[in-house]
């Protein structure tokens, strides 16, 4: 009787460690290429458990790999590959799972949980779950076309350029074509972006682009057709700012002409009595003959012009100089009036 007893509380004993100790996760997961995946791994934890290790290992080609491992010192990142790109949470109790980021095609392959616990009886016990991982890779998307700078229609002989832009997985093929889809296209391009060095007339038509991934898909997607029209030759114009560099010298130009101008004119205004020739001084003198002796007399006559001279005083020499001139000019009027009055006695 003491043996079924103790029999019992075994299997129950083993029953309730199993529905504590259960790795709970996913069988299959598909993680798309550039992405983060997590692969989960988790338990309930009890107080009669301690956990000791958590180990995750790939088995990929029958050559399995330790890629994490946590123990007391701490986490473990084994495999040089995965460093920096896969990590495991600290803040919920008895969450093991495994973050992948910045998934690779070369990630794909069978991991596996293994945890170890310490029980109260310093007994270990052990755990595993696994999980397969596919890396898959994003079908490409309708392909979109972009023109450039100068637009769909562009001046002949400028150059210009078509991108075809599509979302997906890389790498992404593309192909241009001259024409509508469905219709006598010609190739034109295998490139992303169909370049036109120096545009003719007889590049102008329709466009349209076709892109394509390696994902399981493997469709091709085409674009929308797109107009490029060439306009006729155009004269290249001048830069804008040698035009504005023109146009500020001719008005400075004109500027400095018209204060010319008005300086001279002010000028003028302000000398009026100005005279070219200074000499311009005309003395005559005027003859005047009266009376039975005729007696004639000479007077000096105005001056025509004004004389704009300064004057300058006279010394004394200068003014016994001019006396004895005008004394010997009327000794000689007399002189001249007694000849005619001796002349005129019979």
């Amino acid at each position: 009787m003491e043996k079924l007893e103790w029999l019992v509380v075994f299997v129950n004993s083993f029953t309730f460690c199993n529905a504590i100790l259960e790795l709970t996760g996913t069988h299959n997961i598909e993680g798309i290429w550039k992405s983060s995946v997590t692969l989960p791994c988790v338990y309930r934890p009890s107080q009669d458990f301690v956990q000791q290790t958590v180990i995750w290992t790939l088995d990929r080609d029958q050559s399995p790999a330790t890629v994490f491992r946590r123990d007391s010192s701490g986490n473990h990142i084994l495999l040089s590959q995965y460093r920096g790109r896969v990590s495991m949470p600290n803040s919920t109790p008895g969450d093991v799972s495994l973050e992948i980021e910045k998934l690779e095609v070369t990630d794909r392959g069978h991991y596996t949980c293994k945890v170890t616990w310490r029980t109260q009886n310093k007994s270990l016990l052990t755990r595993e779950r696994t999980t397969t991982v596919n890396v898959v890779k994003v079908a490409v998307t309708k392909p979109i076309v972009r023109p450039g700078p100068l637009g769909f229609t562009v001046p002949k002989g400028a150059r210009t350029s078509l991108t075809c832009s599509a979302n997906g997985s890389p790498p992404i093929t593309y192909r241009w074509f001259k024409g509508e889809p469905g219709g006598n296209a010609v190739h034109v391009s295998s490139h992303a972006v169909l370049m036109f060095d120096s545009l003719r007339t007889s590049d102008m038509g329709k466009y349209y682009c076709e892109a394509e991934n390696r994902a399981r898909s493997q469709v091709i997607q085409q674009s929308d057709a797109v107009q490029l029209t060439v306009r006729g030759y155009q004269r290249t114009s001048l830069p804008l700012y040698l035009i504005i560099l023109i146009v500020v010298l001719c008005v400075a130009m004109v500027f400095v002409v018209i204060v010319v101008v008005l300086c001279r004119r002010k000028t003028k205004k302000d000398n009026p009595n100005e005279v070219t020739d200074h000499n311009s001084m005309n003395l005559t003198r005027g003859e005047t003959c009266s009376g039975v002796n005729v007696k004639c007399t000479y007077e000096e006559a105005k001056s025509r012009g004004e004389n704009n001279y300064t004057s300058q005083p006279v010394k004394e020499n200068e003014y016994e100089t001019i006396g004895t001139v005008k004394n010997d000019y009327a000794t000689l009027v007399k002189a001249t009036a007694s000849e005619y009055e001796l002349g005129d006695v019979p």
